[in-house]
């Protein structure tokens, strides 16, 4: 699909069938989500900008590479989107970190807005929103308007699963953010939800009902 990056990668795709399994207990779940999202994060940020620098290795002085502009920052859709983040930030220690509060009325399936807070400068620095489920995509689009009513200009969205009608949803509404996801999945049930998907990924990762 224009504009959506599969990461097809082995081991995300084995880390993956572990999560989706039912009898997958939460802490494995957690732990899991934390490893796969390391590799993802590497997937996402494959193309970043470097420079060069000059530095002295024990064995002498050498020209090498180093990332250039604003550190990145990650953005979390509340509450799932934080598993994502922890194995992001072991990757990137160094980013700043946003937090989108959404959360998705189970009877509408609309996102509600309940809390925002990001680092400065947006409209500097690349965004990677991050939330493990694109399924109606409501709440994305949201969280993606508000990035951007506050000054977000280079934004990516990365997902573990992603619905292809979810997928259509987010690209109508905001065509110049490419999503990033371990795998496309059959469709929604009448409640929203991903099928086969994995269940809800908060619920599983946080032992909630």
């Amino acid at each position: 699909m224009d504009g959506v990056t599969v990461i097809d990668h082995p081991l995300v795709q084995h880390k993956l069938t572990l999560m989706r399994k039912q009898e997958t207990s939460t802490a494995s779940f957690r732990r899991l989500l934390r490893e796969i999202s390391t590799l993802l994060c590497y997937e996402v940020t494959r193309d970043l900008d470097i420079t060069t620098i000059d530095i002295e290795t024990p064995m002498g002085p050498m020209s090498a590479p180093i990332l250039e502009g604003k550190k990145l920052v990650f953005a979390s859709i509340l509450r799932a989107g934080n598993g994502l983040l922890e194995g992001m930030l072991d990757l990137v220690p160094a980013a700043r970190v946003a937090h989108v509060g959404l959360y998705r009325d189970h009877e509408t399936l609309q996102p509600v807005e309940y809390y925002f807070k990001a680092p400065e400068d947006l409209e500097n620095r690349l965004i990677i929103v991050v939330d493990p489920m694109l399924a109606t995509a409501n709440s994305a689009v949201a969280a993606m308007d508000m990035l951007k009513n506050r000054g977000a200009r280079n934004i990516r969205f990365l997902c573990l699963l992603a619905a292809p009608e979810g997928i259509r949803r987010f690209r109508e509404a905001h065509p110049d953010i490419p999503v990033f996801t371990a795998s496309i999945d059959q469709g929604l049930n009448e409640k929203g939800y991903i099928i086969p998907g994995l269940g809800d990924a908060g619920d599983r990762m946080y032992g909630t009902k």
